[in-house]
């Protein structure tokens, strides 16, 4: 683990989930390179990086190699817990269907988002997993932050791919 911020604290709570999320644009941008649709996913509890993820899904022949599951996987082990109370979880994509049951499983607190994903998002474009009644656990939410560079990313690379 280390820390987030080593030099100074951002202003603010927005400074902060914007900052964070620059790490995790720059995991999509490694994950491109690599072949691998661009989505970068972070994981932290307090000031503290807990993981990093970028899709593996090529990579690995895993079609549930999502960033957010390779960040939580790894956070798993950087914490020595299977929850991850007070953590938080950065990506530049929405979280899937698939990503966000595994955010309500992990007992993540918080998570934050670029690009919003019409098709697959579970948190509030496809489905609001997140807000469904009777959960035991409850993830707050935050999308949109960096949404325009996220989705940039994405449409660039899949452009490439079709061009």
């Amino acid at each position: 683990m280390s820390l987030l911020f080593p030099l100074r604290q951002p202003a603010g709570p927005e400074e902060r989930d914007d900052l964070i999320m620059a790490l995790a644009l720059r995991l999509a941008r490694e994950a491109a390179a690599r072949d691998e649709v661009p989505v970068g996913a972070v994981v932290v509890r307090g000031d503290r990086l807990l993981s990093r993820g970028a899709n593996q899904v090529e990579r690995l022949g895993d079609p549930t190699a999502h960033a957010e599951m390779i960040a939580l996987t790894q956070a798993f082990a950087a914490a020595g817990e299977k929850r991850l109370p007070g953590a938080e979880l950065f990506c530049t994509l929405e979280p899937c269907l698939q990503c966000a049951g595994a955010l309500i499983h992990a007992r993540v607190d918080r998570v934050v988002y670029g690009a919003a994903d019409p098709k697959f998002g579970g948190v509030e474009s496809l489905a609001r997993l997140l807000d469904l009644p009777g959960l035991n656990h409850r993830v707050a939410w935050r999308g949109g932050v960096r949404a325009e560079e996220s989705a940039a990313l994405l449409q660039a690379f899949f452009r490439a791919r079709r061009g």
